[in-house]
């Protein structure tokens, strides 16, 4: 199987390698626009910017599906403090899913600094004293304390979105 990334970003052409090795895949990163925010701040945006990623890169690739991956944060109902959360898309050029990663709570201070206008990945650099995190482990894998890391984080949500279109279970639903 072919699979286009709107992105080049290595962790999330890892993300999609890791999480679909079983079908052997080629991968390819195509650098497209997400089309939200470059700090995405809510479900509805950071869905948006994947669905975008997915389509163009679909658009731009002679591939079987396109892929779209988008992290970002909100507030979500029932949970105190702001949390990252991670989001998925997948397309086959006629039909769109979508599926989540993980969601983790953020340190106060680090939720202070995001909602005073700053990016997670580099509030998270200042706070570790390193450099492109968000092409490593990310906040995911720091604040987890290693249990987990952004390209495991974000092949959930890879897997969550390329599901429907690998089981039989959703043919029905069309």
């Amino acid at each position: 199987m072919k699979f286009a990334v709107g992105s080049t970003n290595p962790v999330k052409i890892d993300a999609v390698e890791r999480t679909l090795e079983r079908y052997e895949p080629t991968v390819i990163a195509v650098d497209v626009d997400s089309g939200v925010s470059e700090q995405p701040w809510s479900i509805e945006e950071t869905v948006t910017g994947a669905e975008n990623r997915a389509r163009r890169a679909f658009a731009a690739a002679n591939t079987d599906y396109g892929v779209g991956l988008e992290g970002g944060v909100a507030r979500l109902e029932g949970i105190p403090g702001l949390s990252l959360i991670m989001w998925g898309a997948v397309t086959d050029g006629d039909r769109m899913e979508r599926g989540s990663g993980p969601a983790l709570r953020l340190p106060d201070g680090v939720a202070e600094r995001v909602e005073a206008g700053a990016e997670l990945g580099p509030v998270m650099d200042d706070l570790l004293g390193t450099d492109g995190l968000a092409e490593t482990e990310g906040a995911a894998g720091a604040l987890t304390a290693g249990l987990t890391d952004r390209p495991q984080a974000l092949g959930e949500a890879v897997a969550c979105s390329i599901g429907p279109f690998l089981t039989e279970y959703y043919d029905a639903d069309d």
